[in-house]
């Protein structure tokens, strides 16, 4: 069977995001929560040369903090709570957003070493469409 690749970086990177392969879109990417499998179950693709390290919890955390910021100025600004209230608000939140972005910002980061080929990854991409026949239409006579 042959995996149906992404005909761009950006499809490769929602499928990662989805925590699917991002190869063929079909296989699951993780065994646990950040632990990738070693082949992709439908594509046989080897994951094991990722090196996600620390990034995804590095976007998870840019990310967290730009959604958060207009949060709580808006939250000392209108509402006026004390620290207690703002932290049962802000922490609570914040974490359930770290911990929910982990696993999609990991997938992500995969996908993008596997578009580029990075870290023993081969690069694959799909065929490019042939040039039409030149032959006649140069315009010259």
């Amino acid at each position: 069977m042959s995996p149906t690749l992404p005909a761009a970086y950006s499809q490769a990177i929602l499928r990662g995001i989805r925590c699917r392969c991002p190869r063929c879109g079909e296989g699951r990417l993780f065994r646990k929560w950040l632990k990738p499998l070693e082949r992709c179950p439908v594509c046989t693709l080897d994951l094991t040369p990722q090196r996600a390290d620390d990034f995804p919890a590095y976007i998870a955390m840019i990310v967290t903090g730009h959604l958060m910021a207009p949060l709580i100025i808006a939250l000392s600004k209108d509402f006026h709570l004390g620290v207690a209230a703002m932290f049962a608000i802000l922490v609570p939140l914040a974490v359930a957003m770290m911990i929910g972005m982990l696993q999609p910002a990991k997938g992500a980061v995969i996908a993008t070493q596997w578009w580029f080929g990075m870290h023993g990854f081969r690069k694959e991409r799909l065929p490019e469409p042939e040039a039409a026949d030149a032959v006649g239409d140069t315009g010259q006579e």
